[in-house]
């Protein structure tokens, strides 16, 4: 198993169990999707997190991208974004290390993201020729535009300090403190009543008249169809793969 669910009184808690990156390839995706489909809005919270110091999430993996597996995973990934996005319950990220690709996506799908200062933060897509449709979505509503689009066109990565300046990152503690800061950052929420949080939140999603699923679909087609029938997407996967430099065609 490489998604592990658990409760408490206030939260249930997914666990991303694939040391040391958490890399998240169709199986994984596959429990994740599960695991969220199986929580029920008698909490205060879902929090994510990961086991180990080095990674929340290095990503989907890129073998995942390639060939007819493109397609299963998009939709195993998407699946999870879209049960997160319906969710009433509060939703927090906790992020000690590398949060990157998919795992960048995954902490900016939840409602708050709690960070260590060790914490980096990246879309490193575009080295491979692709782009991250869940992040273009996200970009374009969490940051100032301009911010989130060099995020997604150069594909470098940030601090937690800088993460939480643009927006992305609601508070950086000390590395050895997370789980205990986060805790007393948690304990806002949990001494307020469940329902009133879950309304409110509701209420908020309405207020933004938000359309995710509309919008993702649109973006998934754009990768899906147009994207990966281009030479340069196939070439930067499989230069990844092979371990050498991508040879651009700009078509």
């Amino acid at each position: 198993m490489k998604i592990a669910l658990s409760s408490s009184e206030h939260a249930y808690r997914i666990t991303l169990s694939a040391p040391p990156l958490h890399i998240l390839d169709i199986p994984m995706l596959e429990e994740l999707r599960e695991a969220l489909g199986r929580l029920g809005n008698d909490r205060h919270a879902l929090i994510v997190d990961a086991t180990g110091e080095r990674a929340f999430s290095a990503g989907v993996s890129v073998q995942d991208h390639l060939g007819d597996r493109a397609p299963s995973m998009l939709s195993a990934f998407h699946d999870c974004f879209r049960l997160l996005a319906k969710l009433d319950l509060v939703t927090v990220a906790l992020v000690k290390g590398l949060a990157l690709g998919g795992g960048c996506e995954l902490a900016m799908a939840c409602d708050f993201v709690l960070a260590s200062d060790q914490a980096r933060f990246g879309q490193p897509e575009i080295h491979l020729g692709v782009f991250p449709p869940v992040a273009a979505y996200q970009l374009s509503r969490q940051t100032a535009p301009r911010k989130g689009l060099e995020l997604l066109l150069t594909g470098e990565p940030v601090d937690a300090a800088t993460a939480e300046r643009l927006g992305l990152v609601n508070a950086v503690f000390p590395h050895a403190e997370l789980d205990a800061r986060a805790d007393e950052w948690l304990q806002r929420l949990y001494r307020q009543s469940a329902s009133s949080l879950r309304f409110t939140k509701k209420a908020f999603r309405l207020a933004q008249a938000a359309d995710f699923d509309e919008r993702l679909a649109r973006v998934e087609r754009l990768y899906l169809e147009e994207l990966m029938q281009t030479g340069d997407a196939v070439e930067g996967l499989s230069a990844f793969l092979e371990k050498r430099k991508p040879e651009w065609q700009g078509r």
